[in-house]
């Protein structure tokens, strides 16, 4: 039984964890969500933005939220920091809208004779040290349809322009919900086809909260195990166990910035070890109490459990895993399909293992809210996945049986 260093660079106690510093991820939001990249900081660290390979050391030192642009200059492409126009700065958007009434696209043409510009132009503004801020202004100066066009039409093009000649890039902080977000959007798979709002229910049906000592199967990447951790904030612990002789990966958790007091708090061990009744003190080693913890947790039991465990057997798995809960401790166990949680459900049925058993299919709407155009969104997700919880109590046909 061991500690995890969840990450070779971890934020100190005078680290402020508002701002990025050398050696911490981030999530990269290039172009409002066309793409997004985690990426580890540091003074020889690149991406590759379009075309472009800009250097990432100015990201170094600035604030979550942070906005960069891509501009060109005599080195080179760089990131130039963007500051954000004051709230006074803003055009109204009702008066927009009643001069916008008149007006639409009908007349317009798509017959590409619009724009007076030509690639040529484009690059020898680019060789006078044109901003890409005034590549656009100058697209749009030169566009005989542009004062034709719909307000919302204005907008638009505009937009298209600025993620092709000044892309942007926002500096996120990865936590939970960025992180779970992402994933799902480029690789569901890799978490197990989990959405956001099922991980926040997970958390929430396994009653996570501070001085609880978690049991964790995490086979999604270690997602819901740096979801507990950061969930507790260095109050509790989170054992993290799995079946056989290899642990399973946890790439994701190094990308939560835990810092040194939450990371000491995730132990990894395997089921074997934890079931058995030997005391191993002189082999599990470690800090911060970890012998004395795993000690209560023999004679305790754990104050939740939550498993996400799709490659294994969901009933086999919660029948090795719910003995080690204390009395009326809660479980919330995640699968992709519902046959497997609902064979499981019957089986603690029969067994009286637990109570108040539930299963549950999570579903997320999201809305674009804007003026005039407020509707669901067009592209939503339509499953999230099933979450079998229920609570253990004390079994006297399973005592009897052990005994």
């Amino acid at each position: 039984m061991t500690e995890v260093s969840v990450q070779s660079v971890q934020t100190g106690s005078v680290q402020n964890p508002r701002v990025t510093w050398e050696g911490c991820s981030v999530l990269l939001d290039i172009n409002d969500g066309d793409r997004l990249v985690f990426a580890r900081l540091s003074a020889g660290a690149t991406l590759k933005i379009g075309n472009k390979q800009c250097s990432l050391q100015p990201l170094i030192g600035c604030s979550f939220g942070s906005l960069f642009q891509v501009e060109s200059g005599p080195k080179g492409p760089y990131l130039s920091r963007v500051i954000a126009p004051a709230e006074g700065d803003l055009p109204e958007k009702g008066d927009c809208l009643l001069k916008d009434e008149s007006r639409d696209n009908r007349s317009l043409v798509d017959d590409n004779t619009a724009q007076s510009l030509s690639g040529e132009d484009i690059e020898a503004l680019r060789r006078q040290g044109a901003t890409g801020d005034q590549i656009v202004e100058a697209l749009i100066a030169n566009s005989s349809t542009f004062e034709k066009k719909t307000l919302f039409s204005q907008e638009k093009y505009r937009l298209k322009k600025q993620k092709k000649y000044a892309p942007r890039v926002l500096v996120r902080r990865p936590f939970t919900r960025s992180i779970c977000e992402t994933y799902f959007k480029k690789n569901p798979a890799k978490i197990g086809f989990m959405r956001v709002d099922t991980l926040s229910l997970l958390l929430s049906m396994a009653n996570v909260c501070a001085y609880s000592d978690v049991l964790v199967v995490d086979m999604v990447g270690g997602i819901l195990t740096g979801a507990v951790a950061e969930r507790l904030g260095g109050s509790g612990y989170v054992c993290n166990t799995y079946f056989g002789g290899v642990p399973y990966p946890m790439d994701i958790t190094r990308m939560f910035n835990l810092n040194n007091e939450i990371s000491s708090r995730i132990v990894q061990t395997s089921l074997s070890d934890l079931c058995s009744a030997q005391d191993k003190n002189s082999e599990q080693g470690g800090e911060n109490g970890v012998k004395e913890v795993t000690h209560l947790w023999r004679a305790n039991g754990f104050s939740s459990l939550i498993v996400a465990a799709p490659e294994l057997d969901t009933w086999s798995a919660v029948q090795e895993l719910l003995p080690l809960l204390s009395y009326s401790a809660p479980f919330a166990v995640y699968h992709q399909y519902l046959q497997p949680l609902a064979t499981c459900m019957h089986n603690l049925q029969v067994s009286k293992m637990a109570i108040g058993l539930q299963i549950s299919e999570p579903w997320l709407r999201e809305y674009q809210v804007l003026p005039s155009r407020t509707h669901p969104s067009m592209q939503m997700s339509a499953f999230g996945g099933y979450i079998l919880s229920g609570t253990r109590i004390f079994s006297s046909e399973i005592s009897q049986q052990t005994s």
